[in-house]
């Protein structure tokens, strides 16, 4: 594939987009709907096991029928809270859209949500509370505005590779990069200031970088004064995290940590990027506030090449979020228990609304191996692989009574369904996507779905009008209409315009408006248009090396493989080139166990085991092993 001169890549893609494309051919995929045949028990099947012997092919009238009829079933006869559903933040956001309104309106309830509670919901949580708004300030473009680059518990070369081009290309131009990781990325090569600081320790190193920037006077106290609150608080707060105090902590020698705190805040426009390493822990949230401290404290917001910026998870966690596919909020980041909200999408869509938060991710999980959680809908996500306790989320899927599945490939959720449903992939779809930008941006069918596989917004439609709904969608158009009037972030994007533009912008209140690539240039959308500066306190993750398990796990992404796999390793070229999990481990300790690489090396945690071959990488730290978790076998 040859990249499109867009405005978010500039011709740009990575190993994914240019060789990662012949997925959708794959002799797996779904192209007929499927039952579960009656007392077929519900469990992980063998590798290459026949799905024949566990399912039967349906026409389309029946498997709706039975689809919706059983969650019905349980809805009326337990009650609404007994239903839950997961949408997909690889879909459109029309259909990220219908998702969210069918759970609430057919289903009776908020419990809807989707993997961004597996990836930047720490983020979005220190985001709303700090500055009241959950995306993106500034482009990742803006590197190239920016004289100083922060970059932290990200791996952009692997993670975001197009993203990773516009700050290697800014270094190149003279800009100064930090990179702060457990891991020596190849991200660090460029870096002015590598800081591989101790797992668990980012509170430590972060308030240390706010002692000096306080101590020293390198405080923007002008932007303080007129944009921020809780600034004495948060001084206090770090008055004894010198340096001094928290090298031994965090791992990085008292010097390097000032000499990054005066280059972050005197540059003339720093940036900070960040991603999940930072977001997934016990304090996750905590790292995030201290993120925005230093930008708030410094005046690096609200100008290009300065702000805010969480690296997105999947291709729309942006879109799906901000349509509403979470349990505590409508589109748009309405709350669900401000009666004003209610009211306004209770007149938008004719029906009733519960006023009481949904369960999140995690939460549905336990309320299904707790048996208060009977009935599920499951569109184009896999707990199955992608939830941290495996063990435990297969147990409570296997608990369901009934468990519907819309996909393109049997994956491993798809093994415990009652119903499967052969849904669209990204090339046989048209509908509005939103990137970490925040640029909604038009995606245009070329193929037809195979066999008898269908468009993932008609089999929502036809689920929805099964469970009662009078749902009269036709085209993906007349639904981003209906989000424009719900959503007054998108007010400005007609249909007519994301077709004749592509792309475009928001926040967009008005057609003739060209978007606002920057925001927050002179006021937050809080109550009272100021930052909240929150305090952190250090304290330790809730399990720390021990005497038993003496070596700390990290995971994250391959360049070549995404997610959980379903779909990269299904594409030759990727598969071919990393084609089975390995274990990675510093040469140091490949030397204390006595291993040679290549070696076949047993993996053990608290909550399970896997054999995997072992690679010798230094940028894993010593004391540390990395695995990828796009692999079923290294689950």
């Amino acid at each position: 594939v040859q990249g499109r001169d867009g405005p978010a890549n500039a011709g740009r893609l990575c190993v994914k987009g240019r060789f990662g494309y012949d997925y959708i051919h794959h002799a797996d995929r779904l192209t007929t709907p499927l039952v579960r045949r009656p007392g077929v028990p519900k469990q992980m099947p063998e590798a290459g096991a026949d799905w024949r012997a566990t399912f039967r092919e349906a026409s389309w009238d029946e498997a709706l029928q039975l689809a919706a009829g059983g969650l019905a079933q349980l809805r009326d006869a337990h009650g609404p809270k007994a239903l839950a559903g997961f949408g997909s933040a690889k879909g459109s956001n029309e259909e990220a859209y219908l998702f969210q309104k069918l759970v609430r309106t057919g289903f009776g309830s908020n419990n809807v949500d989707h993997c961004t509670r597996l990836c930047h919901a720490s983020s979005v949580a220190a985001l709303l509370e700090g500055v009241g708004s959950g995306a993106v300030s500034n482009q990742v473009s803006d590197a190239l505005a920016a004289e100083c680059i922060f970059v932290i518990g990200a791996n952009p070369t692997v993670n975001h590779p197009v993203a990773a081009t516009f700050i290697k290309n800014a270094v190149r131009r003279g800009a100064r990069l930090i990179v702060a990781d457990p891991r020596r990325t190849e991200l660090t090569r460029l870096a002015t200031h590598a800081l591989q600081f101790k797992s668990d320790s980012d509170v430590a190193m972060l308030n240390a970088l706010l002692h000096v920037i306080i101590a020293e006077g390198l405080v923007d106290e002008r932007f303080v004064r007129e944009r921020t609150t809780h600034f004495d608080e948060l001084a206090a707060n770090v008055a004894a995290c010198s340096p001094e105090a928290m090298a031994p902590i965090c791992g990085i020698d008292p010097d390097t940590l000032r000499a990054v705190a005066r280059l972050y805040a005197s540059s003339r426009a720093s940036i900070i990027f960040w991603g999940m390493g930072i977001s997934q822990h016990v304090h996750g949230t905590d790292n995030v506030r201290c993120l925005i401290s230093l930008a708030m404290i410094t005046g690096q917001i609200g100008r290009p090449g300065t702000g805010l910026h969480p690296l997105r998870g999947q291709n729309n966690v942006q879109g799906a979020s901000d349509a509403g596919l979470i349990p505590m909020m409508l589109p748009d980041y309405h709350r669900v228990a401000d009666p004003a909200n209610l009211t306004r999408f209770e007149r938008l869509w004719g029906a009733t609304l519960d006023p009481t938060p949904g369960l999140t991710v995690v939460e549905i999980l336990h309320a299904a191996r707790a048996r208060t959680i009977r009935g599920m809908y499951i569109m184009g996500e896999n707990p199955a692989m992608s939830d941290p306790d495996l063990s435990h989320a297969r147990e409570a899927l296997a608990s369901l009574d009934w468990l519907v599945v819309q996909d393109i490939f049997p994956t491993e959720t798809a093994s415990m369904a009652d119903v499967i449903l052969p849904a669209s992939a990204f090339a046989e779809k048209t509908g509005s996507f939103t990137n970490t930008d925040r640029m909604v941006q038009l995606g245009r069918a070329v193929l037809a779905p195979p066999g008898q596989a269908r468009q993932d917004l008609w089999i929502l439609v036809q689920m929805a009008r099964r469970l009662g709904l009078d749902w009269r969608y036709e085209e993906p158009g007349e639904v981003f209409e209906e989000m424009r009037s719900a959503m007054d972030s998108i007010r400005g994007i007609s249909w007519a315009r994301l077709q004749r533009e592509g792309s475009v912008t928001y926040p967009c209140d008005a057609e003739d408006h060209p978007g606002q690539p920057v925001v927050f240039i002179d006021h937050f959308p809080t109550a009272d248009g100021r930052a909240r500066l929150v305090p952190a306190s250090f304290s330790p993750g809730n399990e720390p090396p021990d005497s038993d398990y003496p070596m700390v796990l990290i995971t994250g992404r391959q360049l070549e493989h995404w997610h959980t796999g379903a779909m990269t390793r299904r594409a030759q070229v990727l598969d071919a080139l990393e084609p089975a999990p390995t274990v990675s481990m510093h040469g140091d300790d490949l030397a204390r166990l006595g291993l040679a690489p290549g070696a076949m090396v047993r993996v053990a945690s608290r909550r399970g085991q896997v054999t995997l071959a072992v690679r010798r990488d230094d940028g894993t730290p010593i004391g540390g092993v990395f695995i990828p978790f796009a692999y079923r076998e290294a689950a």
